[in-house]
């Protein structure tokens, strides 16, 4: 295996963790995020910081947290413990890439930064952006969500939140529907996608991130927003998607332990802005 291809599949799992607590997916992978390398959080180790950052001759690393993460330390530690392991292996990675080159150093970049999205009664909803740049063309950007369950302080996804054996297909197309609608508004002639399309596609909702939309009752989720990364519904240059559908579109498929956690509609249902 060459140093290229050992760096970028430590690259690719270093963003890729926390999105798979979000995807449709067998039960043994109950979407609890993995600990860090070596032991279990501790109450000690729950006092982490709220940064990190780090620049060696090969690659400047970095990470954010918001404030509010301080409220759930069980969640701070783990979600800390774990982005510094991956920043550290994505440095190591980068030296071993340009030391087997033996060209002129080539500085790799990775930030990450974590930011509130919304929070009910029972759960923290995160939205996670890692930007990534290895040299070419252009950087890249991987958004995915994280979903604390604060009373049982363990993470959560797709298959604790809907009813197991639900039919997804009118959230697909609720998706698939907003999507379109954002891409009218950024590009006006842009071409629209679908489920099953051949050079760009509409995603599977159970497959997509996802982050709570705040709603219109009080401590309460309106609606879903689903995270779309570069390239998935388009060319590079239209950029990320953030599309939010409404709660009325997936009611009926919650599960009843976390259907209380919805109600009303979204405050606002927008893709995010050109970039």
């Amino acid at each position: 295996m060459t140093a290229r291809v050992r760096f970028l599949l430590l690259a690719s799992a270093a963003v890729l963790t926390l999105a798979a607590c979000n995807r449709d997916r067998e039960p043994a992978a109950d979407g609890a995020t993995p600990a860090a390398p070596g032991a279990a959080v501790t109450p000690a180790a729950a006092a982490a910081p709220l940064t990190f950052s780090e620049k060696t001759a090969f690659a400047t690393v970095s990470l954010k947290l918001p404030d509010g993460i301080k409220a759930q330390p069980d969640l701070h530690a783990k979600v800390y413990a774990q982005e510094v392991a991956h920043l550290r292996e994505f440095a190591e990675g980068a030296q071993a890439d340009n030391t087997e080159a033996g060209a002129p150093n080539l500085a790799y970049e990775q930030t990450v930064e974590l930011v509130a999205a919304h929070e009910t009664g029972k759960l923290m909803s995160l939205k996670r952006t890692a930007f990534e740049f290895t040299g070419g063309a252009h950087p890249n950007t991987v958004m995915t969500g994280v979903l604390w369950d604060k009373a049982l302080k363990r993470q959560v996804g797709w298959a604790e939140i809907f009813t197991k054996g639900a039919d997804f297909g009118a959230l697909d197309r609720a998706l698939c529907a907003a999507i379109n609608a954002a891409k009218r508004a950024r590009v006006p002639d842009a071409e629209p996608v679908a489920l099953g399309g051949k050079d760009w596609a509409c995603p599977r909702a159970s497959a997509t991130p996802f982050v709570l939309a705040p709603g219109t009752t009080g401590g309460k989720a309106g609606g879903l927003t689903f995270l779309i990364g570069p390239y998935q519904v388009g060319p590079y240059a239209e950029g990320p998607y953030e599309v939010t559908v409404p709660l009325s579109a997936f009611q009926s498929l919650l599960a009843p332990a976390y259907a209380d956690e919805f109600a009303g509609s979204p405050v606002k249902a927008a893709a995010t802005p050109t970039p």
